[in-house]
């Protein structure tokens, strides 16, 4: 298979640097599209979705652009919006735990820290389940799988916390660079998919 592959990037004249270039570049693209798609605040799994179909079109050497990422949005948002409602709430009960432990309650720390790894589970779990989102799939099935796999896959989990750990570190350095890194994000995502499903 992969040396059909080359093959066929031989017969149309491309390098293999040329493609993984290309992809990079495809990367970068989409994360654009995907922060442009999150400025409805609860859009953030939809627009993760989308973006990751996207990339998987495109690794795949299939044909797609803007509009199949907004087709694709649309469609993602219909149930996706209601996980990114439950996304924000569950911050919002975060942050009270980390005031509560800052303002020195008992058992504040422990419970603050809980609730930060849980936190950090559940965007892994949501960016596992955009990864595999398919049009007519349902996202508390889509939830219920990756957080499975969030679990039985630590190392896979851990790579998508790195990317996730790179968008931040962007946004902080540099915060206009963390638009085209969130790109980075959901193919890091896409990624350890393809590798779970692999093995």
């Amino acid at each position: 298979m992969a040396q059909a592959r080359v093959r066929a990037r031989s017969a149309r004249g491309e390098s293999v640097f040329g493609e993984r270039f290309a992809v990079f570049a495809e990367c970068l693209l989409t994360g654009v599209w995907i922060a442009v798609a999150c400025l409805g605040v609860v859009t953030y799994p939809a627009a993760f979705a989308a973006g990751a179909r996207h990339l998987r079109r495109r690794t795949t050497h299939q044909d797609g652009g803007l509009r199949d990422f907004a087709a694709d949005f649309r469609a993602a948002v219909r149930g996706g919006w209601v996980v990114g409602l439950a996304g924000w709430a569950a911050a919002a009960a975060v942050l009270l735990d980390v005031l509560a432990s800052r303002a020195g309650l008992p058992g504040g720390p422990f419970v603050g820290s809980v609730g930060v790894f849980a936190l950090i589970g559940l965007a892994v779990a949501v960016l596992r389940a955009a990864a595999v989102w398919t049009p007519g799939s349902r996202w508390r099935a889509l939830l219920a799988g990756a957080g499975r796999r969030t679990v039985r896959d630590p190392a896979g989990s851990f790579l998508i916390v790195c990317g996730l750990a790179v968008v931040a570190l962007s946004a902080w350095f540099l915060p206009p660079l963390a638009v085209p890194v969130l790109g980075a994000a959901a193919a890091a995502a896409v990624a350890v998919e393809v590798r779970s499903r692999r093995r």
